[in-house]
């Protein structure tokens, strides 16, 4: 994948304070994503996935404030518990600059074993047990998910809860990101992809997809 493939960033604004100051004034047309599929075999329905009256989890990476956006609009209509994931050391401006052959993401993408150094500052939640249902949701970097939510995932079990994964990227779609979460969570628990919010960010669009789940 090319430097083009980071669409994180993408053409809305090179660096990520740019991205930063976009919020939820887009009109909902504005928003699109893909639908609902199965993440792998133990994938359930995007209902079963989503089960009113559990106790839910939104964990979530966000680099520059897109997906934390996303992510508390969802919190707020499940009424669940948010958990934002920060790497340590956590990235800069500089560091998410994908044009920059030596920036710290181009290094990572480049060296996949980078990638498996990442700390996080907290990877296993508070009361991780108590969950039944858990949103995960992370930029899209080079067609997959933001390689920081990978120490998550890994450091948990997943035996018996149901995931939801939800993305934003500029263009790209949620692709095979969830399948390879799920492959990393060594097959555990059922497994459903959500959705990729592109473009101009909705709550409207947010609440909607939501509200399908239940």
């Amino acid at each position: 994948m090319n430097r083009r493939g980071f669409l994180k960033i993408g053409s809305m604004g090179m660096m990520a304070v740019a991205l930063a100051g976009c919020g939820f004034s887009a009109p909902a047309g504005n928003i699109s994503g893909q639908a609902a599929g199965s993440a792998g075999s133990s994938a359930g329905t995007a209902g079963e996935a989503a089960k009113s009256g559990s106790k839910t989890l939104v964990v979530y990476y966000s680099a520059t404030g897109r997906t934390e956006r996303v992510a508390k609009v969802i919190a707020k209509e499940r009424q669940a518990d948010i958990v934002k994931l920060v790497p340590l050391p956590d990235y800069t401006e500089a560091d998410l600059d994908y044009n920059d052959t030596t920036s710290r993401v181009s290094r990572e993408h480049d060296d996949a074993a980078l990638r498996e150094k990442i700390q996080l500052e907290k990877a296993v939640p508070d009361n991780w047990s108590s969950y039944d249902t858990i949103f995960i949701g992370y930029p899209i970097w080079w067609g997959i998910a933001a390689w920081p939510v990978d120490a998550f995932v890994k450091a948990n079990d997943f035996t018996g809860k149901h995931v939801v994964t939800f993305a934003t990227a500029y263009s790209s779609p949620l692709g095979n990101s969830g399948k390879l979460l799920f492959e990393m969570a060594g097959g555990k628990g059922q497994w459903q992809d959500g959705i990729c919010f592109t473009g101009s960010l909705s709550e409207d669009k947010v609440r909607e997809w939501v509200k399908s789940l239940e």
